[in-house]
């Protein structure tokens, strides 16, 4: 799945540095060109995504994404730190969930939020493959989309 939302960033042109996540969240740190705006990109990564998933039948029952996003801005210094954070995910859920996490960003920059927007803890269901089960299972030939291409190269924004 992170090769497949990889293309469909870059494809509008922004570059992604770093990909990861857990089964119930994403993480993108990008570089993101101001030619679009950021609502219509994640309606395009999530719509997109939720088509090729059901589309391919990766889950049992109907996939869709929870409704919103987060995006912060990371300045150049800080790209390797949220990067390496980003692909230690793993590590990171040992210790922590999603909203937990989610809530800690939110305060550490001093925004301020109504627990009723924040996401909803997902619940475990053996029909659901993990995020990982996903990535592996990405075939170039038959995941992204004619004229879509997957590499990292990049700048700076991070969305969950």
């Amino acid at each position: 799945m992170y090769k497949y939302i990889i293309a469909i960033i870059q494809k509008r042109g922004h570059k992604v540095l770093s990909i990861g996540g857990m089964a119930d969240h994403v993480h993108i740190l990008f570089g993101f060109r101001p030619t679009q705006s950021l609502s219509v990109l994640m309606q395009e990564v999530k719509r997109d995504t939720s088509e090729w998933i059901n589309q391919n039948k990766f889950v049992k029952g109907r996939f869709t994404w929870q409704e919103g996003y987060g995006a912060f801005s990371y300045s150049k210094s800080q790209i390797s730190s949220v990067a390496n954070y980003i692909e230690n995910q793993e590590k990171h859920h040992a210790k922590r969930t999603f909203t937990e996490e989610y809530r800690k960003i939110l305060d550490d920059f001093g925004i301020e939020y109504n627990d009723r927007y924040i996401f909803h803890e997902i619940e475990e269901d053996a029909s659901l493959r993990d995020a990982n089960d996903l990535t592996t299972d990405f075939s170039t030939e038959r995941g992204i989309p004619n004229g879509m291409q997957a590499d990292t190269a990049g700048k700076t924004n991070k969305v969950e």
